[in-house]
C-alpha cells in the first residue's frame, strides 16, 4: 500500500498519520529540481524526512536534464530510500514549465531525464506517470519498457491522461497491459479512484498490479490503509473510525504540524484538513467554522472537546 505524493498535502505531519494507520511506502510532495538548485526555502523544506517514515521516497520534477541530475545528487545527501520522478502532474503551472505531465508529449525526453537521474544517484529510481497526454497518445506500455531498460526499479501509473486531469473514471486496463507485458519485470503499481477496501481488492485481483497507491481517499481518512489490509487478509470490513479515533488522528496531525512548522503556520496549514476529517458528521459546520477561525491551541482543544461531547454515543458516521 503506497501513499501518493500530493502537493500541499503529503507533508511530514500528514505522512505520520498515514504511516500509523498502515501506509507501507510513502513519498514527499513533489519538489522542483530548479527550486532545489536555487536553494529555495520551500523546496528544501520538502526534503525533511524522518526515520519513522521509512521506507520513504523523495519525488522530484523538472524538464531539464542537467537540473534533474543536480537535484538527484542533492536528494542523495538526505538519504531517503529511493528517488521518484514525477511525469504525471497535470497542473498548468507545472506543465507550462515543460515538467510533470508535459513530458508525456516527448517520450525521448522522458527517457533522457530519467537516465540523467539514474546516472546521478546510487538510490533506486522510480517513476510516477499517467497513461499518456491524451486519448491519442496512451503510450504507457512503451514508456514502461523504455524506462525499465534504463534502470528504473518500479513504475506507478495513474489511470488517466493529462487531458482528463482528475475527471472521469481511471482506466486500469492499460496499467494491466503494462504489468502483464512479458518484457516487464519491475513492479507496476496502480493509482486512481481506489476509495474502498472492496475496490482495492477487486482492482488488485482484476488487473494484477504489484501494489496500489492511494491518494485523495487518504485525505482526512488515513484509516483507508488499515481497512484495505484487513479486508484483503480476512474478507471482513472494519468498523468506521469512532469520533474519539477521528479526534485522536486530528490532534496528532495538528501537533506534528506545529512541531514541524511552528505554532502559527502549523495551525494555519491544518485548517485545510478539518473538513475531510469530520466529513459525514451531521450539523458539523459550526465546529468547522470555529476550527478555521481560531489561532489558539487551547481554543482548538476546547472545540475538540465540544465535538466529542456533541457526538458521544452516536454512530461514527451520520447520514
Amino acid at each position: 500500500m503506497l501513499l501518493a505524493p500530493m502537493e500541499d498535502v503529503s507533508d511530514p505531519p500528514f505522512r505520520a498519520v498515514c504511516k500509523e494507520h498502515g501506509a507501507d511506502l510513502m513519498y514527499t510532495e513533489f519538489i522542483s529540481s530548479e527550486g532545489l538548485i536555487r536553494d529555495a526555502i520551500k523546496s528544501r523544506q520538502k526534503l525533511d524526512i524522518f526515520d519513522y517514515e521509512r521506507p520513504i521516497g523523495i519525488q522530484i520534477f523538472g524538464g531539464d536534464e542537467e537540473a534533474m541530475a543536480m537535484a538527484a545528487r542533492i536528494v542523495d545527501t538526505t538519504n531517503p530510500d529511493l528517488v521518484d520522478i514525477n511525469f504525471g502532474c497535470p497542473v498548468k503551472k507545472v506543465v507550462c514549465k515543460g515538467a510533470g505531465a508535459a513530458v508525456l508529449k516527448d517520450i525521448d525526453l522522458m527517457v533522457r531525464l530519467t537516465s540523467a537521474v539514474v546516472r546521478s544517484t546510487n538510490l533506486p529510481v522510480t517513476v510516477k506517470t499517467r497513461l499518456g497526454w491524451d486519448d491519442s497518445s496512451k503510450n504507457i506500455v512503451e514508456v514502461a519498457e523504455r524506462l525499465q531498460d534504463i534502470g528504473i526499479q518500479a513504475l506507478t501509473v495513474h489511470g488517466r491522461t493529462r487531458v482528463q486531469m482528475y475527471k472521469g473514471d481511471a482506466d486500469w486496463r492499460l496499467i494491466a497491459e503494462a504489468k502483464n507485458n512479458p518484457h516487464i519485470h519491475i513492479p507496476i503499481f496502480g493509482n486512481g479512484d481506489i476509495d474502498s477496501p472492496q475496490k482495492a481488492l477487486e482492482y488488485k485481483n482484476r488487473y494484477g498490479v504489484d501494489g496500489i497507491m492511494i491518494g485523495r481517499a487518504a485525505i482526512g481518512y488515513p484509516w483507508i490503509f488499515r481497512e484495505i489490509k484487513h479486508f484483503i487478509a480476512t474478507g471482513e470490513t472494519l468498523a468506521v473510525p469512532t469520533i474519539a479515533e477521528r479526534l485522536d488522528a486530528i490532534r496528532k496531525h495538528l501537533y506534528r504540524a506545529i512541531q514541524w512548522k511552528g505554532e502559527k503556520l502549523g495551525i494555519l496549514e491544518m485548517r485545510m484538513h478539518y473538513a475531510s476529517y469530520l466529513k459525514g458528521l451531521s450539523h458539523v459546520k459550526e465546529f468547522r467554522t470555529r476550527l478555521v477561525t481560531t489561532d489558539s491551541v487551547s481554543e482548538i482543544e476546547q472545540i475538540f472537546a465540544d465535538i466529542e461531547e456533541r457526538y458521544a454515543g452516536l454512530p461514527a458516521l451520520v447520514a
